[in-house]
Parts: C-alpha cells; sequence; structure tokens
C-alpha cells in the first residue's frame, strides 16, 4: 500500500534510551515492559516488546532506540503502552532493534 509524504509527516519517531527493563509475565507472548526516556519535550514513555529472543534486559539498559511517539496509548494486558518501539522483524518473529550508530540526544526527530 502507497501512503503520500502527508500521511508519513504525521508519524513522530524519535530517539530514546531505555531505563529500566522488567519481564512481563502476563503477555501473550514473551515480552518486556520497557521504560524509555524521550528527552526534556516529550519524558519519560513506557512500551512493552516483544524482544526477549534477541536481548537480555541487561543488554537493553542504556540502549538508544527508535520509537513511534505519536501513536494512542495501547493497552497489553495488564500494562498500558505509551509509545511503539520499531525493529526489524524476521522469521519467528525475531526482532532486532532500530537504534542510530552513535549516541545522540534524547528525543531527536527521525525522519
Amino acid at each position: 500500500m502507497e501512503i503520500t509524504w502527508n500521511d508519513f509527516e504525521k508519524v513522530e519517531m524519535r530517539i530514546g534510551t531505555i531505563l529500566e527493563v522488567d519481564n512481563f509475565p502476563e503477555a501473550r507472548n514473551p515480552a518486556y515492559k520497557l521504560v524509555i526516556d524521550f528527552g526534556k519535550d516529550i519524558g519519560i514513555r513506557k512500551s512493552s516488546a516483544q524482544i526477549t529472543r534477541r536481548y537480555s534486559a541487561e543488554d537493553l539498559i542504556g540502549k538508544q532506540i527508535v520509537a513511534v511517539v505519536n501513536f494512542p496509548k495501547k493497552q497489553i494486558a495488564t500494562f498500558m503502552s505509551e509509545c511503539l518501539v520499531l525493529g526489524a522483524v524476521g522469521e519467528n518473529n525475531d526482532i532486532v532493534l532500530l537504534n542510530p550508530d552513535f549516541k545522540v540526544e534524547n528525543g531527536l526527530l527521525v525522519g
């Protein structure tokens, strides 16, 4: 499906740093609960991510990621997700997170 440039401009992707990671046993598929810092303008947001196959909780602390921050909140089991962490989805839902090559300021716009 083709979208317009105006459609793309509505998606707000930002850089954030993962501050906290907790297991999410209530989720239907193995997942973590993430607390992510998107800088002073956006602040702290929470997300759920099915990334347990490739990443340990320890690997994720301090890692910068790309996320969509302007979707509506979404209830996932007992957890309210406030942003969507982006990753490349391989076979069997093997997800590799999208992240900058170099450390950058939290909250920077991805475009």
